[in-house]
């Protein structure tokens, strides 16, 4: 057989896995981009074939301890990081306010309010997280709008026939339909 692999019909068709203990004719084989060595799906990640250059395109990023800002810091030492933060605070761009994240205004609730977990309530127009987001689930003050009001009436209603559901079943009281109202069945 000649080349890297394949099979006598077809010589050059796949590559043999270039780990030490696999040796695997690989049909599809894989390039790591670190090392530009070839690999079965096994052992195509880093950590499976040891890569040394496993960091290749990677980007590091610091942390400022004062406003919480990701500040970009690839291919410095510890010593050029250290001046790169110094550098940040010293610009005026470093602001202690942008550290504190907005939480939930639900008494004891402590959820931090991103920009994907929170809505804002259309009754109050204040934002909550999305376990408080019902106006029965948070005090809802309903500073609704003039126009609003027939949805606010229709929301309430809603939401009163929702807490019936859970607490007593569907519907309101005990109400029970009669037979003669029920359709009859005839069998055949």
């Amino acid at each position: 057989m000649a080349g890297g692999g394949g099979t006598e019909a077809f010589p050059d068709l796949g590559e043999h896995c270039q780990n030490p203990d696999c040796k695997l004719l690989d049909f599809l084989p894989f390039t790591c981009d670190g090392c530009k060595l070839v690999f079965c799906l096994e052992h195509r990640s880093y950590k499976s074939h040891d890569c040394p250059n496993s960091d290749h395109g990677s980007r590091t990023v610091s942390i400022c301890e004062t406003c919480s800002v990701a500040i970009e810091t690839t291919g410095f030492d510890q010593e050029g990081i250290k001046s790169l933060l110094d550098k940040h605070e010293r610009s005026g761009d470093c602001d202690p306010a942008k550290k504190k994240k907005p939480i939930c205004p639900v008494k004891r609730c402590r959820e931090v309010l991103t920009f994907a977990n929170n809505i804002t309530c259309k009754d109050c127009g204040v934002k909550f997280c999305l376990k408080h987001r019902f106006p029965t689930d948070h005090v809802c003050n309903k500073k609704t709008l003039a126009n609003s009001g027939t949805r606010s009436r229709w929301n309430e209603k809603f939401m009163e026939a929702l807490s019936l559901r859970n607490e007593k079943g569907c519907g309101r009281g005990t109400t029970s339909v009669s037979s003669s109202s029920s359709p009859s069945i005839r069998s055949f």
